[in-house]
């Protein structure tokens, strides 16, 4: 029988692993929307920038599923690529588009915040945890 504290940090890296599926999910769906149809780059969308923009958040996604650390990591740093463009573009965009940026900033805060705890709780040992 598993101890009440094992059982909460299991909890707890439970939700954070789904708080950054959760918001690595949203990050993508909100740079397809947005290049493709809320605030597109040029008139009638942008397919190759969503691609572009896109792409590189999805290859994150079974590592995170299948709970790899290492993924986590390298996740944590990429997402800051994605954070410069929502501040360059909420800086800059006006409209819809400066909102959207605003979305990607909060977003990428989120999963950073998710991949850096989910690291960090898994890392912490746990006593009478039959898998520390």
């Amino acid at each position: 029988m598993q101890s009440p504290s094992t059982v909460q940090a299991r909890a707890e890296v439970d939700a954070t692993r789904w708080l950054a599926v959760g918001a690595l999910l949203a990050l993508i769906a909100l740079s397809l929307a947005w290049e493709l149809v809320l605030a597109p780059i040029r008139p009638g969308g942008s397919p190759t920038l969503a691609a572009i923009k896109a792409v590189p958040l999805c290859i994150p996604l079974a590592g995170l599923l299948r709970r790899r650390m290492y993924t986590y990591r390298w996740l944590s740093l990429l997402v800051w690529l994605y954070f410069i463009d929502g501040v360059v573009r909420a800086w800059s965009d006006r409209g819809l588009s400066s909102q959207l940026a605003l979305a990607e900033i909060v977003l990428c805060l989120v999963l950073f915040a998710a991949c850096a705890l989910h690291v960090r709780l898994r890392l912490k040992p746990h006593p009478h945890d039959p898998l520390a």
